[in-house]
């Protein structure tokens, strides 16, 4: 471990990080923040190797059992710096920090970067504005087995610290790109994949369709739905029926619903 200890909150050396929940910055740097053991854990073990790991003792739930992670850090070649209190505090952007903040380097793959199986599941998100709803996607994406996903004219980046912190860090274990939509279209004919497009102007139900072999699940910006664009390269256009008074569900509820329902045909396929 760092001999170095900072406990003034005003050091100039955790301006950097606060910077970093600018997504100029994050964008002119290259990094981006992970906060919070449980997310840190998870891109550990999906190779994730740290700039500089800042660590709280006080601040964590169990400092005896936690602390090992700082050692496995360090003995991956990362800085490791020890915070005061309230020199944490000042850098931690979430309420109840548990003193795990680490410097990693951020996500950037466009669709040409990416490989998936012969049977590939995949979720093109276009134009999702909240990293939140981005971040769920992905939680969703890892527990069903999804082995992409496709930010199609993104309106936020995959290093906001919001998104990595709502995706428990699986933003680090599930492969990620962000392309235009043209592109991302190319990409799918190119790689043979079916696209399914969900949309509340259709009669198809999302059950009536076979989603065992290569296929994308597409869902689209919050207020607006899938462009036209979309819709037109879709070779399903399908609906969640809706009983209520409302038209739709919260982008992320639809996908996890759509790709679950992919889940369950899958399981029931019969092998060989």
């Amino acid at each position: 471990m760092s001999d170095l200890i900072i406990t003034s909150p005003s050091n100039q050396r955790l301006k950097s990080l606060v910077a970093l929940r600018r997504r100029r910055s994050r964008e002119e740097t290259g990094l981006t923040l992970i906060e919070g053991y449980e997310e840190l854990s998870l891109a550990l073990e999906a190779g994730v190797v740290p700039r500089t790991l800042y660590y709280c003792p006080e601040l964590m739930l169990d400092a005896r059992q936690q602390l090992a992670v700082v050692t496995d850090v360090a003995a991956r070649g990362a800085d490791t710096v020890q915070l005061g209190r309230g020199a944490f505090e000042k850098v931690a952007y979430r309420e109840g920090p548990d003193g795990f903040l680490a410097v990693v380097e951020t996500v950037t793959r466009t669709c040409a970067d990416l490989t998936v199986g012969p049977e590939a599941l995949t979720l093109l998100c276009q134009g999702v504005e909240k990293p939140g709803n981005l971040g769920a996607m992905l939680r969703t994406a890892d527990a069903a087995g999804v082995e992409a996903v496709i930010a199609a004219d993104p309106v936020t980046d995959w290093g906001n610290p919001n998104l990595v912190r709502a995706s428990k860090g699986t933003v680090f274990s599930v492969p990620v790109a962000s392309d235009d939509t043209a592109a991302t279209v190319a990409w799918l004919r190119a790689q043979g994949v079916a696209l399914v497009a969900t949309t509340p102007d259709t009669d198809l139900d999302y059950t009536d369709v076979d989603y065992t072999g290569r296929i994308a699940i597409a869902v689209g910006a919050e207020k607006y739905g899938l462009t036209d664009e979309i819709l037109a390269a879709a070779d399903h256009r399908v609906r969640i029926p809706m009983a209520g008074r409302a038209n739709s569900l919260n982008v992320a509820t639809s996908a996890a619903i759509v790709i679950y329902e992919a889940v369950r045909q899958r399981r029931q396929r019969p092998s060989g």
